[in-house]
């Protein structure tokens, strides 16, 4: 083979070659798997708080309310207020048909005037005939009456005293029959004990009216509210319970005020376990509102929901708490692509960010799209900027 044979020869074997190496190199590049795409936050500083939170929603609640009725039944012959009206403590609500009490009372009263003028003249007899014993009594000193008359004086003082006090027990009787009917009367009407708003009136003028026998639920007559002093109450898993300490600060939000999260304090735990469902046992949390007027027209009756604050970090390194796996690890993007795998040592924590004492740096890259398919550790993967 000639020089130039072999130089032909060659340059052909280098051009299968490099077509062979380029049919190869297409063959992997398309072959080639897809990155994964996964979201990504960087590593920073900030505030980690550690908190919980109820269980199922809680309710806004009055420090004052009462579910009034009558003592007695009858017909409602007052009316005194209406739904919406607010009323001051010892005011007037309801009152029912009482023309039979009401002569018994005035009775009680004539029977009372009656007795304190018998009292009156049973002791100013009684007076009279002390002063006459007292006279009778210098005359026989001096001999000029017999002793069988100073015996009926004294006699005649001391009968008449005795009619005294039992006049004036008369006077106590009647006093006390006079108090009963006063009661009596005064079991036929309702009166606010304290001020606050009448939220419902189950009853109209005409209507009959009844208590509530024991074990027989009947509506009240008059639902009293004391708006002034709110609360909300909210059940809490019972493992979380023992962390919780009145005066501890909470957040409190309101489905109805979408948004806006309003700052409180625990006010009390509810000594027991609340076991109406048998599988989540809850205790019950109560926390107030630090500016009750911030949060403006609350109504009783509210879905609310209560964060209690347990400890706060600032200015420390962390992480969101979706980037973490089971056993504390999470997955880094490094700059080539890669997505790696490191256990991390975790302090204070919620739902929201985790601190990190040891085992990733400010600035890298944690992933938080763990249930996508494909996130390993070992997997090509590119930031999704979605």
């Amino acid at each position: 083979m000639n020089r130039a044979a072999a130089s032909q020869w060659l340059r052909r074997v280098l051009v299968a070659g490099l077509l062979i190496a380029g049919a190869m190199a297409a063959l992997w590049w398309l072959r080639r798997p897809e990155p994964v795409r996964v979201v990504v936050v960087q590593v920073d500083r900030g505030r980690v708080e550690a908190s919980v939170s109820n269980t199922r929603a809680g309710t806004i609640e009055a420090c004052q309310r009462t579910k009034l009725s009558t003592i007695i039944g009858g017909r409602i012959d007052v009316l005194a207020v209406r739904e919406g009206d607010r009323v001051q403590p010892g005011q007037l609500l309801l009152r029912l048909w009482n023309d039979d009490l009401q002569a018994q009372v005035a009775l009680a009263r004539a029977q009372l005037d009656t007795a304190g003028k018998r009292a009156s003249e049973a002791c100013t007899l009684a007076r009279s005939a002390a002063r006459e014993a007292q006279r009778q009594s210098e005359l026989a000193e001096q001999s000029f009456i017999s002793a069988s008359r100073l015996e009926a004086a004294r006699a005649e003082a001391d009968s008449r005293q005795a009619s005294c006090a039992a006049a004036e027990a008369g006077v106590g009787q009647a006093n006390a029959s006079l108090r009963l009917a006063q009661a009596q009367l005064q079991r036929t009407e309702l009166r606010a004990p304290f001020a606050g708003v009448v939220a419902r009136i189950n009853g109209e003028v005409g209507e009959f009216t009844t208590p509530s026998p024991p074990g027989v639920p009947t509506p009240p007559a008059i639902d009293l509210i004391d708006t002034s002093c709110l609360y909300v109450v909210a059940p809490m898993d019972e493992v979380d319970a023992p962390r919780v300490q009145p005066g501890q600060a909470a957040r409190i939000s309101l489905d109805a005020m979408p948004g806006r999260v309003f700052a409180g304090k625990v006010r009390r735990i509810a000594p027991y376990v609340d076991a109406i469902e048998k599988q989540a046992r809850t205790v019950d949390v109560e926390a107030d509102f630090d500016d009750p007027g911030g949060a403006g027209r609350l109504l009783v009756g509210y879905s609310a929901d209560i964060e209690v604050i347990l400890e706060v970090r600032d200015e420390v390194l962390r992480v969101p708490t979706a980037a973490l796996r089971e056993g504390r690890r999470v997955l880094l993007l490094g700059a080539d692509g890669r997505l790696e795998e490191r256990t991390v040592r975790a302090g204070v924590s919620n739902w929201e960010y985790t601190e990190v004492t040891e085992g990733v740096a400010a600035g890298e890259r944690v992933v938080t799209s763990l249930e996508r398919e494909g996130v390993t550790a070992g997997a090509i993967a590119t930031a999704d900027d979605r």
